[in-house]
């Protein structure tokens, strides 16, 4: 069966850091519990600039985009693994950028929160939010529908299964890396 994520992309431009994903003042919440998990999406890029627009709708636990577009340097910044975890509770999937801040993608994976595709070519000043597209992950490609084009992606490599796990500690778990707990 072919994997794939469609819908909706969200197009933001280069350096976009930590502190615009999710301010520091939502830090405190905690999101290993549930009602803070989603409380936390509901904030995730509201640090951004207004000529970006809502990621999230006024009101709304989740966005209406299950796709990042992004630039160079995503998730630039503090070390918090809140950041992808807020864009996770938010309901976003993959964020397509054309390169990552190292501790933001290493965060991605760790959490498994969301898959950090990386582009072969810029792809924010193409695309506009709103476009339709399908990431698919058999063939490295990002098909954007409203455009009519197809576009390669980098490899997400051993990354990928640890995503598909949840996180590296599910995945350490899952391939006997460490006990799981008896029952």
């Amino acid at each position: 069966m072919a994997k794939a994520i469609k819908g909706k992309i969200f197009v933001v431009d280069h350096n976009i850091d930590t502190d615009q994903i999710i301010p520091a003042e939502y830090l405190t919440l905690v999101p290993s519990k549930p009602d803070e998990y989603e409380k936390l999406g509901s904030y995730a890029m509201v640090g951004l600039p207004d000529r970006y627009g809502k990621f999230v709708a006024e009101g709304a636990m989740k966005t209406d985009y299950p796709i990042i577009v992004a630039g160079e340097n995503f998730g630039c910044g503090s070390s918090r693994e809140h950041a992808p975890i807020a864009l996770g509770a938010a309901g976003v999937q993959a964020v397509i950028a054309e390169s990552y801040a190292r501790i933001f993608f290493r965060n991605c994976t760790a959490t498994g929160e969301l898959y950090p595709w990386e582009a072969v070519e810029r792809l924010c000043d193409r695309f506009e939010t709103g476009h339709e597209v399908t990431i698919d992950f058999d063939n490295n490609q990002l098909i954007n529908h409203t455009l009519g084009e197809t576009y390669e992606l980098k490899s997400l490599g051993e990354v990928g299964p640890v995503i598909d796990a949840g996180g590296i500690f599910a995945y350490a778990r899952q391939t006997g890396m460490i006990p799981t707990k008896a029952g």
